[in-house]
């Protein structure tokens, strides 16, 4: 049964957030909003959207662990693994100007993460500042983008055209936007509880199943909107709906979660898995914006890194 509970959750949090950032995105290019914005924001948080209500399930039944590994375990698959497994598919090629600013703030936003998991956890008012700091930053970014003729708009428009409107009818994308809401409530429910229940039948630590089982399950939206647009030859959207995804998860998702229910992080995340999160930050960062490419070997190289740390959570826990 608790298999079925966490397929069934995978399978609600792969569909809603496809119908969650289709239907947002329909409605709000039905309502004039310009793809710019849907591109910097609904589009970054929609599929950011399975970790916080994960994350937000998991703080309240009091799986603090989970909810935690869930944001460290998401970020670093969304680098190692979906940059990764891009690359693999078409090399990655971008323009280091038009990543410079949110490359820079995702880092320094894992970074904060990190000094915070070392002092041992996220209060509420430090929760409220991170969401402060996150929702200036998409206010600046936009403000600079409109009249400052920044680099990174073509970008952000590039992300909005990947989930270009399906449907031509306002009802149908609200219709779509609500169907989505609610699979990913069910499906964080539905997770949750299996990935719970085999942590505990099999003697598993939840922080482990967090960061595995429970972070790849939230990471499928932007897991499947890269493989597409990398598959499409769109690999420069790969890279920003990833670099949004981690800035959105470390100062958001994370935060909100605090709010809700102040975060304690283990030893065991505070002295490992933070540290591989920030590395991989780093990495990433590098390859962007002093190679400007990404190509297969270094994908494979990611990949084969990601499997590496898979590995060594199961059996050095």
């Amino acid at each position: 049964m608790m298999y079925l509970l966490a397929l069934g959750g995978f399978v609600l949090l792969f569909a809603g957030g496809e119908w969650l950032v289709r239907g947002a995105v329909s409605v709000s290019r039905r309502m004039g909003v310009s793809p710019l914005l849907i591109g910097m924001t609904i589009v970054a948080f929609c599929t950011s959207a399975p970790e916080l209500l994960v994350s937000l399930e998991a703080a309240l039944r009091g799986q603090v662990d989970m909810a935690v590994g869930n944001v460290v375990g998401s970020n670093v698959a969304n680098v190692l693994l979906i940059i990764g497994l891009s690359a693999l598919i078409s090399p990655i090629v971008v323009k280091p100007a038009e990543l410079r600013r949110d490359v820079l703030v995702m880092l320094g936003s894992s970074a904060l993460l990190a000094g915070l998991a070392m002092r041992g956890g996220i209060e509420r008012w430090q929760g409220g500042l991170m969401v402060g700091a996150l929702i200036a930053y998409v206010w600046y970014s936009y403000w600079a983008e409109i009249y400052r003729d920044s680099p990174g708009a073509e970008l952000h428009a590039h992300e909005a055209e990947e989930f270009d409107a399906v449907t031509s009818r306002l009802w149908l994308g609200l219709v779509e936007l609500g169907a989505g809401l609610a699979a990913l409530v069910v499906g964080s429910r539905l997770l949750v509880t299996g990935a719970g229940e085999i942590a505990r039948s099999f003697g598993v630590p939840e922080a482990v199943i967090g960061l595995t089982l429970v972070a790849l399950g939230t990471s499928l939206p932007e897991l499947a909107t890269s493989v597409m647009a990398a598959a499409r030859g769109h690999a420069d959207v790969a890279v920003g709906n990833v670099v949004g995804s981690n800035l959105f998860n470390s100062l958001g998702i994370i935060a909100i979660t605090a709010l809700v229910s102040p975060l304690t992080v283990s030893e065991a995340i505070a002295s490992f898995d933070i540290w591989v999160m920030l590395a991989s930050a780093i990495v990433l960062t590098v390859f962007l914006l002093w190679r400007s490419r990404i190509g297969r070997l270094a994908g494979g190289v990611l990949l084969a890194t990601y499997v590496v740390y898979i590995g060594v959570l199961y059996t050095g826990f």
